[in-house]
């Protein structure tokens, strides 16, 4: 099969934990064996995210003297793209991957007037006490909000329109590479065909899905830290999710920038294409890609085609 695996950001490393090079190579390495019996099999785009990555590297862009004008948030994401892109390649090939992989940095066409801009919603960096969020908002001008234990930094995340490498992408994977990406660099495009970068993050969820349609994957899978979508999440009636159809779920009633992407993701995915989406656990990534956990994501068409398959 051809499939597209997005890499959630904090399942490389989780917001709770420190944002430093052991840790991340240990979540790097331990996704690595996790994925390689997939890759291994069939055909996989792998796109990562790097949310937990680019707060840190923007604070210290940010923070140091040298620099009269921090690197704006757009160079930061491509800066992590090549830093984990490089980590996840080096993982594989140390997994016993034998098959050419591709490191690619991405940039993604977004609206310049998408509404994101002006509500930043999207979560990227550590998690801080209220008193040093603050302290950032009165010092680099951050938008802030409450995250679990924490406050952390609010970014725009514009939807994305068209990743500028996909051609290349479908190319490698048809020439039987392992290809591996960010989420990708926000960029805009002026009537002149000219790319600029934008100050946002891309949501890698998203990404992924224009990617799989565009290749014409067979599955997508998207792969977190929890082990499945949770209906009621937070509440008494919450409860994991295991097949459902895309007319059952709301991408609305899960939390903005974190489940809900997912959900909308692969309800897109599902719908377009007429082939199945997951979202699960990285470490249980080849049961999730099996249907025997996580949650799996279906058009009814699909599913109606099978019947009638199985019917003759």
């Amino acid at each position: 099969m051809r499939i597209v695996i997005a890499v959630g950001g904090n399942a490389l490393l989780g917001c709770d934990e420190r944002s430093d090079t052991a840790g991340l190579l240990a979540h790097v390495r331990s996704a690595a064996i996790a994925l390689a019996p997939i890759v291994r099999e069939h055909e996989v785009v792998i796109c990562f995210g790097n949310g937990p990555q680019v707060g840190p590297l923007e604070r210290e862009s940010s923070s140091h003297a040298a620099l009269v004008r921090p690197y704006p948030l757009d160079a930061v994401g491509a800066q992590s793209q090549g830093m984990i892109g490089y980590w996840l390649s080096q993982a594989l090939r140390n997994a016993g991957i034998v098959k050419p992989i591709v490191n690619l940095t991405t940039q993604v066409l977004v609206d310049p007037d998408d509404v994101a801009f002006s509500d930043p919603t999207t979560f990227v960096g550590a998690v801080y006490p209220e008193s040093d969020a603050r302290s950032a908002v009165d010092e680099y001008g951050w938008s802030i909000a409450p995250d679990g234990t924490g406050w952390r930094r609010t970014v725009p995340s514009p939807s994305p329109i068209r990743v500028i490498e996909q051609d290349s992408i479908t190319r490698l994977v048809h020439a039987g590479s392992i290809v591996i990406c960010g989420g990708g660099a926000p960029v805009v495009e002026a009537a002149s065909g000219q790319l600029d970068g934008v100050d946002a993050v891309i949501d890698k969820d998203l990404t992924a899905t224009l990617i799989a349609l565009d290749c014409a994957a067979d599955r997508l899978l998207i792969l977190t830290d929890v082990p499945a979508v949770v209906d009621h999440f937070g509440t008494a009636q919450a409860e994991p999710l295991g097949t459902v159809y895309v007319d059952e779920l709301d991408p609305a009633a899960f939390a903005a920038g974190s489940m809900s992407p997912k959900v909308q993701a692969c309800s897109t995915f599902a719908w377009a294409s007429g082939h199945s989406a997951s979202v699960g656990a990285l470490d249980d990534a080849q049961n999730v890609l099996d249907g025997i956990s996580g949650t799996r994501i279906i058009d009814r068409r699909a599913d109606d085609i099978a019947a009638g398959r199985r019917a003759i």
